[in-house]
Formats: C-alpha cells, sequence, structure tokens
C-alpha cells in the first residue's frame, strides 16, 4: 500500500472526498475569451491547492517540502478534526460545484479540460457521499488512523528548525484530534451505524499496545533525525526532551483515552455483518466502491467483471496442471496453488517456498528497473531507503507499505517492509514490485516530473493508485526468476486469490453473505480452513471496498490494455500504454478510457 493511503493515507479529518470546502473567488467572474478562461482557471485551481493543502499540518507537510514556494504562509499547527455534520458537507460541495461550473469548459485548453473533469468528478462524489457522512469509518484494521499516524509522525522529516517547532506542537494537538474521532464514533453509535465489537476490540488492543510499548519508537527515530542535524549539543538534548514530554503526556495518553472511549461504545454496535444490513447501507456500499475503486460500472457489473476474470485464470492454471512437461519440473511448487495451502493467509500475500538467488530489498529493486526498461517510461533518477515496522507493530500494519514524499522532494523516498507478514523470497520480490518498481514508488516519481496543477496532487483515486501496484506486481513474476510456465501458474493463482477476496467484499456488503455462506463460498475454489476464513470475512466487514481497489483497479487496467489494442490497432506497445496511463495521473477510469480513445 502507499500511505496516500494504503497502498492514499486518511488521517486528518474524514470525508469521501478531499475538496471539502468551496471556494468561490472573484477571478472566476467576468471575462470570456478562451485565454482569460484558462488563466483565471489556473488561478484557481492553484488557490484551491493552498486552501485545500494547509487545512491540516499532516497533510501539508506530506505534500510539500517549501510551503512559502506555494504562496503558503504561517499555516495553522493542527491535525484537523472528524466533523459530523453531513449538511455542512453538502452544501460545500454544492457550492465547490457552482464555482467550477463557473469556467466554461469548452474554452478550457485540453490541459486544463483534464483537470476540470476531475475536479468535477470528485465535487459530485462529494455531494453523493454527503449524506452517509456517519458510515465512514476512520478506525480501520491495518489502514485506519490509530495504526498510520505513529508512522506519519516517525517519518516526519525535519529540513530546519521550524519543522522541529512544528512537530513539536503538532504532538499537543493529538488529544483533541483523537477526541474529535471518538466524538464522531459517539455519533455513529447514536445513529446505530457504530463497528462490531469484535472490531472495537482489535482497535482497542492496538492502542492499548502502542500506549503501553516499551521504548516507543517516536523516541528512538525522533533522536536520529535530532542528531542527524547536527545541532549544538544543548540544543539537542533541549529538543529531545520536549518529544519524551509531548509523547508521554499528549501522544500516549491520546491512545489510551481513545482505547477506553472505545471501550464504553464497545456493545453499542448492532451489526456484525455486511452493510447492506444497515438502513440505506446497500446504497452507501454502492457509492462508497464507485469512489474507491474510480469504476463507473454496477456492483453486478463488478461481480460479472471479477467472475469473467477468476475464470479465465482458472483456465489458464487448468491448462498448465494438465501439462505433463509442467508437472516434472515443478515438483517443489506443488502446494502453493490455490486451495491447497493449509491456512491461507489472510492478507494476500502468499507463501510459495522459492528460494532466490537474492533476499535483499536493494537489490530486489534495483534488479526490477532494470526489467521494466523498455516496457516502461523511463523513470526519474530518485534514492530510495528500506526501512522494518517495529516489532511490537507488526501486528497491526500492512504487509508493506510506500512512504509518498513531498511534490517538490520526490528524489528522496522510503518502503517500509512488515517482517511478519514476508513469508518467503517471492513475496518479498512481488511486494516490492508493488510497492516499489514499477509499482507505488515508480507511479509517483514519474507523475511528479510531468507537468501537471498541484491540485492534482491531493486528490486521492484508489482503484487508480492499488490498482497500477497491482496489476505491476501480477507482471513482477514474469520478471522473477521462475520459470515461465511457474510464474503463469502463480501469477494466475494470486489473481484468482484476490479476486475471491473482491467477491467475498461484494457478497457480504451488497447480497449479505453471512459468515457460513463466506465459507461455502471459499470452499468452493478448495480453500476450505475455516479459522482463516472467518479471520477474512472479519478483515472484509471491519473495512468495507478495501480490497476492491486492489483487484477492481488491477482489472480495470486490464480492460484498459485491450481498449488501447483494440484502439491503436499497430501503435500499439506496452511502454505507449504504461505511458499513457501514468502522464494522465490519478483519476476514475471512465476518463483514463477517454485518455486512450483520444491517445491515436
Amino acid at each position: 500500500m502507499s500511505l496516500y493511503k494504503k497502498r492514499h493515507f486518511l488521517l486528518v479529518g474524514f470525508m469521501s472526498g478531499l475538496l471539502i470546502f468551496a471556494l468561490l473567488l472573484s477571478a472566476i467572474v467576468g471575462g470570456n475569451s478562451a485565454l482569460d478562461m484558462n488563466s483565471r482557471f489556473d488561478r484557481y485551481v492553484e488557490e484551491l491547492f493552498r486552501q485545500e493543502v494547509s487545512a491540516n499540518t499532516i497533510t501539508l507537510h506530506y505534500t510539500v517540502k517549501d510551503p512559502e514556494s506555494y504562496g503558503i504562509q504561517n499555516p495553522p499547527v493542527s491535525c484537523g478534526y472528524a466533523g459530523t455534520d453531513s449538511a455542512l458537507i453538502c452544501a460545500s460541495a454544492e457550492n465547490a460545484l457552482a464555482s467550477l461550473h463557473q469556467f466554461k469548459r469548452n474554452k478550457l485548453s485540453d490541459y486544463n479540460k483534464l483537470t476540470y473533469d476531475i475536479l468535477e468528478h470528485s465535487y459530485t462524489s462529494s455531494l453523493e457521499m454527503g449524506p452517509y457522512l456517519l458510515y465512514e469509518e476512520p478506525l480501520t484494521p491495518l489502514t485506519g488512523t490509530q495504526a498510520q499516524l505513529p508512522i506519519l509522525l516517525s517519518e516526519y522529516r525535519f529540513y530546519n528548525t521550524d519543522d522541529i517547532d512544528t512537530y513539536l506542537k503538532l504532538l499537543t494537538t493529538i488529544p483533541d484530534y483523537f477526541q474529535s474521532i471518538l466524538t464522531f464514533e459517539k455519533a455513529k453509535s447514536n445513529a446505530g451505524l457504530f463497528m462490531a465489537s469484535y472490531v472495537a476490540d482489535d482497535i482497542i488492543t492496538e492502542c492499548q499496545t502502542f500506549a503501553t510499548m516499551k521504548n516507543n519508537y517516536l523516541y528512538a527515530t525522533f533522536d536520529s533525525k535530532i542528531d542527524a542535524l547536527n545541532l549544538p549539543a544543548a540544543t539537542s538534548e533541549d529538543y529531545k526532551k520536549q518529544n519524551r514530554d509531548a509523547v508521554l503526556n499528549y501522544v500516549l495518553p491520546a491512545y489510551t483515552s481513545l482505547s477506553d472511549g472505545l471501550q464504553n461504545l464497545r456493545d453499542t454496535g448492532n451489526n456484525k455483518r455486511g452493510l447492506c444490513y444497515l438502513p440505506d447501507g446497500k446504497k452507501y456500499y454502492e457509492l462508497s466502491v464507485k469512489g474507491q475503486t474510480g469504476s463507473a460500472r454496477t456492483i453486478p457489473q463488478l461481480q460479472k467483471l471479477a467472475q469473467r476474470q477468476i475464470q479465465s485464470d482458472l483456465l489458464t492454471m487448468q491448462k498448465l496442471l494438465n501439462n505433463s512437461s509442467f508437472h516434472k519440473n515443478s515438483e517443489a511448487h506443488s502446494g502453493s496453488v490455490l486451495g491447497t495451502t493449509p491456512g491461507a493467509a489472510s492478507d494476500l500475500f502468499k507463501g510459495h517456498g522459492t528460494e532466490f538467488s537474492s533476499d535483499d530489498p536493494v537489490n530486489i529493486l534495483n534488479t526490477l528497473q532494470d526489467k521494466i526498461s523498455g516496457s516502461f517510461p523511463e523513470p526519474p533518477k530518485v534514492s530510495f531507503e528500506i526501512k522494518y515496522v517495529q516489532e511490537a507493530m507488526e501486528e497491526y500494519l500492512s504487509p508493506a507499505f510506500y512512504m509518498i514524499p513531498p511534490i517538490d522532494n520526490s528524489g528522496e523516498n522510503v518502503i517500509y517492509i512488515n517482517p511478519g507478514h514476508i513469508s518467503d523470497d517471492l513475496t518479498l520480490f512481488t511486494t516490492l514490485a508493488h510497492e516499489g518498481y514499477p509499482g507505488h514508488l515508480y507511479q509517483t516519481v514519474y507523475y511528479s516530473a510531468t507537468k501537471h496543477p498541484p491540485i492534482r496532487d491531493l486528490l486521492s483515486f484508489g482503484g487508480y493508485t492499488e490498482g497500477w501496484a497491482t496489476y505491476c506486481e501480477m507482471l513482477s513474476y514474469y520478471y522473477s526468476p521462475l520459470s515461465h510456465d511457474m510464474a503463469t501458474l502463480l501469477q494466475h493463482n494470486a489473481s484468482v486469490i484476490l479476486g475471491l477476496y473482491a467477491l467475498a467484499d461484494m457478497g457480504i456488503h451488497y447480497d449479505g453473505w453471512t459468515l457460513a455462506e463466506t465459507v461455502a463460498f471459499f470452499r468452493t475454489y478448495g480453500i476450505t480452513n475455516e479459522k482463516t476464513i472467518e479471520d477474512i470475512f472479519d478483515l472484509i466487514v471491519a473495512d468495507p471496498g478495501n480490497y476492491l481497489k486492489y483487484y477492481i483497479g488491477y482489472v480495470e487496467f486490464l480492460e484498459l490494455k485491450k481498449l488501447a489494442i483494440k484502439t491503436w490497432g499497430d501503435d500499439f506497445t506496452q511502454n505507449q500504454f504504461h505511458q499513457c496511463i501514468l502522464d494522465t495521473g490519478p483519476a476514475p477510469f471512465e476518463i483514463l478510457q477517454k485518455q486512450i480513445k483520444n491517445a491515436y
């Protein structure tokens, strides 16, 4: 995942769209020429970026290294807050659409039309989702605020002493931020929408674990960053003491208070199954999936799309497994395909028992960069660092994630690996393809080097970002040392398993599958470990639509490739296809389809 998120990140305030406050600019009034319309639109998106990126300190710091170069001075220090006023969101979205529609689209350049269309899509999504604000959930396993905030704090870069002062002040605002989340959770509880008790138990345990951790890593990471600045000894020690005091007196108590507050609400959750069992839950799920995936297809259409891809994958696998020559060379992998691995993991990162010549992440990333040459556009030259999740937090964090750098400092990149979820060399290889090359890191630094308005960097399209990374992860099997046949088998196997998760997500939240029905579904495909299936069920209930970003996004990219082959004919190349997608940048798939059709 990427800490956009995962693999887009939602920490400071949460709504169905990023652009929640309308800005009616005087600059949009008057003027009819195309040139004037474009210049006014440029000013509009520039001011919009300054407004939105300044909404909270974490978003600002992780988006730009030098705020003053973007005209941002003395922004308030805050984590943001979790609001509960859905009417305000709807009104803001309506005003945002009204301000956008004052620009005549047909007078904009193609460059600005793309931004216009993407903003319109985002505003419309916010408007549609506004009435369902209390259905949103900031506290989810693996990807929720409680899990991501410590990582974002530990990776908060200090470019100068002003950054240190801002960071230390930011720590003091965390109790108020967490209190706003508790207020939000209480509003969910009063509306009959609070999380299931077993999900609350997991979040409570995670908060308690972090709050009571010995030698909390927020101390060590801060100290190492201070040491790197080579400040006077007395100044360094003073900063370190301020940090220890702030973590001890603000951060850890905030986690304890959040845990206690959730404990008080624990038994108020009435629904332990899918969203469709909540009032209007089915409608909310439809809108949420549309927003998360960027796909305009209905849920039944997505189910058919997934079923068709699964059947295609299974047919390919069956042909290989029926090939006697394949069996002679694959005994070592006989237990690694769908339905034959006891207790298959519920986080999609499967063990295959393959031993590679190198398990060093840096070597693997360098190998992947070499392998993609010719099939992908040349990426900018950047540095990257591999870090590892602290052992005490392995259970609560994703298998891996990429830290998205500021748009004006994309040369420095960090990938975190969670050893507790990486079972073997092949898993590490494909995971690094997902997070690194040609996945998130490559995708991010490539787009950073293109010409686009900064507001585009604030808009989250999970289906694009996670779908691309999953598409690249699937391609990486063929970049590995495996034989082509074995790579084909394992790649399609991984695709099927992820597809089953996606179908289960839609089955549970849209069709209302019970745990027993979910068990029966997986048994149909030879997966019989009931404890594993129960874990999958619980994870899907807690985080609706999460797996669809990965799988539906991935399959939509396969559909885009089919469209490009059909539309471009002899002009189609892998490199050209990838360049078209990457040059467009994060967007819903209906816009990507138009880009494909208009490319030649």
